[in-house]
């Protein structure tokens, strides 16, 4: 059996919007999506990886990591972890050679993009590449998915599911006073939560702030967000460069979120 993991045959690039476009099917090994004006994103499917055998997995890393990351691989006992993680580079490398190639016409081999961490501090945990892109990363359910763009960003992705009272109890606490429009008061749940890390991913925070410290104050028919910082926010990003857009949908029963330069 072939440890090819080819995308989706056409590159979506036809401007009918995300939430058309990006394919989250457990039995596509790997979708690429090339809206315009959005960050170049990646999906690869967790589930298809862990239906493979272990040799294929296998051949998989040997082609598209590095020795480096390779050896970090070995360091996970637990065969679902290692699924993730693999997972996750993978859609990180796809994602930044596909949009190496859509916006300079650069030919990059996936083995030749590295992808770290943050090792320490409050961005810890953040990842990067060895390229003059910035990328994020969510793992959820059946798919790992990596953006990539040229300025910073923040990408979350939340597996449809019930929501338990503690963090419903976070969300209404984060609710702005008012909603005049009224249709914020109709988000999911779990894609007021998505939008919530996504923004903090942004910053390269994560969990490490308080997700109350975002509060949404609008949300549009076509997807896109508003949002304003609390006060431990606004004093931990004085120097950061905020989000320029954001946009935030239902798809295929997954809550994803997306917010960039």
């Amino acid at each position: 059996m072939t440890a090819a993991i080819a995308p989706d045959p056409t590159l979506v690039d036809d401007g009918h919007g995300l939430q058309q476009q990006l394919v989250l099917d457990p039995a596509h090994p790997l979708h690429l999506a090339c809206v315009p004006d959005l960050p170049t994103l990646a999906v690869v499917s967790i589930a298809w990886l862990r239906a493979r055998e272990e040799s294929v997995r296998a051949e998989l890393s040997h082609r598209h990591l590095t020795p480096q990351e390779r050896a970090r691989a070995g360091t996970f006992s637990r065969e679902a972890r290692r699924i993730e993680w693999l997972a996750g580079r993978l859609a990180v490398k796809h994602a930044v050679t596909t949009h190496l190639n859509r916006t300079s016409g650069q030919t990059a081999e996936t083995s030749a993009i590295e992808v770290r961490a943050v090792a320490s501090g409050p961005r810890a945990g953040k990842p990067f590449v060895d390229a003059p892109v910035e990328v994020g990363l969510s793992h959820s359910g059946d798919f790992a998915i990596a953006a990539c763009g040229a300025g910073p960003l923040g990408i979350d992705l939340e597996c449809g599911r019930d929501v338990g009272p503690v963090l419903t109890q976070v969300l209404d606490e984060s609710r702005p006073s008012g909603d005049p429009g009224g249709r914020l008061s109709t988000i999911p749940a779990t894609l007021h939560w998505a939008c919530k890390e996504a923004v903090l991913k942004h910053f390269g925070f994560g969990l490490r702030i308080d997700s109350r410290e975002v509060v949404l104050t609008e949300w549009l028919p076509d997807g896109r967000f508003s949002w304003r910082p609390g006060p431990t926010l606004r004093r931990r990003t004085v120097s950061s460069p905020y989000p320029a857009h954001s946009i935030a949908h239902q798809i295929a029963g997954y809550s994803l979120a997306l917010v960039w330069r």
